[in-house]
């Protein structure tokens, strides 16, 4: 790419929207949803039925509103944003030790029968999801940065300009 063209398309920047990270936040809150659903769906007598899930809810609601807030921050190449999605995803590896691996080595009474609580097909699929979401948010966040970074120092250029 000439110099030229990279110059056009660091000034576009000033007038497109940062529909990349702004999407990869979207995609983090879909994979979020599909871990909680994979959660709550899950029958195996009263076990999810505690306080642990009430705070794993609450945390869900919260998650999704400040991941759709930042990814209308980082749309706008907002750089504040990006250390939002990165704590949000550092989390989201976080949550990993949380409810699967007690929910994996757990074992229930479910009509007078011991079930283990989260079977290796579920154990699998929860933990990919949550590794994905928190993956595409960090990618978000590291993405904006660099675009912000790139657009500062055009903004620059162009104030040293006159234009």
């Amino acid at each position: 790419m000439s110099q030229d063209e990279r110059t056009i398309q660091r000034d576009r920047m000033r007038f497109i929207k940062n529909t990349q990270s702004s999407g990869l936040c979207y995609l983090g809150i879909l994979f979020d949803v599909f871990y909680f659903v994979s959660i709550c769906k899950s029958d195996v007598g009263t076990y999810y039925y505690t306080y642990m899930i009430g705070i794993s809810i609450v945390y869900n609601l919260i998650f999704m509103l400040a991941a759709f807030l930042a990814s209308e921050g980082v749309k706008n190449y907002k750089k504040e944003y990006s250390y939002v999605l990165l704590v949000l995803g550092i989390i989201q590896f976080i949550r990993i030790m949380i409810i699967p691996m007690q929910a994996h080595s757990a074992v229930t009474l479910v009509n007078n029968v011991e079930t283990q609580v989260m079977q290796n097909g579920q154990f699998i699929r929860v933990i990919i999801y949550l590794v994905l979401s928190g993956a595409a948010l960090i990618t978000s966040a590291l993405i904006n940065l660099n675009k912000c970074r790139e657009l500062n120092e055009h903004l620059k250029t162009l104030n040293e300009q006159g234009a």
